[in-house]
């Protein structure tokens, strides 16, 4: 499974990063109802921070305001489950497939990947504001960063190549 394709299915919930049953059911080719089904039956394995379970208000606000989601869910009476990466991991524990192990592998790739891509924007808007405060500059976006050292490189250049004055010593 590709990359791209599960990064595109992970969404943010409270500060979470989850996927869908709807979406996971498909990866797993199983349908959403068994999918649903399984974790019902061992819901002991997946406490709040593994699962969450909309409602029908905070279901039907996240479609209000999500216009990534399928339109086939938008009209699904129930709220779907959402996994958190601990929930999906536990999930491979229920489905036994082969398919399901591989998808999970594809999965947790994927959580990882963005994981690592959040620290390195934190990073990287870190170094932003330290640039920021040295130069006491605001700066909007990476083209501002690479105009402005352009400027200063130049402007040390300039200095560089002017005849000096005043009191020179031998060695100069």
């Amino acid at each position: 499974m590709q990359l791209r394709t599960i990064q595109s299915k992970i969404y943010e919930i409270n500060g979470q990063k989850v996927m869908f049953d709807f979406d996971l059911s498909v990866m797993y080719e199983v349908e959403t109802r068994i999918l649903k089904q399984a974790v019902r039956r061992n819901i002991n394995r997946f406490p709040d921070d593994f699962l969450i379970q909309l409602t029908k208000n905070e279901w039907q606000e996240l479609i209000t305001n999500c216009d990534k989601l399928p339109v086939q869910v938008r009209y699904s009476p129930a709220p779907p489950f959402a996994f958190t990466e601990q929930g999906i991991a536990m999930i491979s524990s229920i489905l036994k497939s082969k398919k399901a192990i591989q998808v999970n592998i594809s999965i947790m790739r994927a959580f990882v990947y963005v994981r690592q891509y959040a620290l390195t924007h934190k990073e990287l808007t870190s170094r932003l504001n330290k640039f920021e405060s040295k130069y006491n500059k605001k700066i909007k976006d990476i083209d501002a960063v690479i105009n402005f050292l352009l400027k200063k490189e130049k402007q040390k250049a300039e200095q560089k190549s002017r005849k000096r004055i005043g009191f020179k010593s031998k060695d100069q």
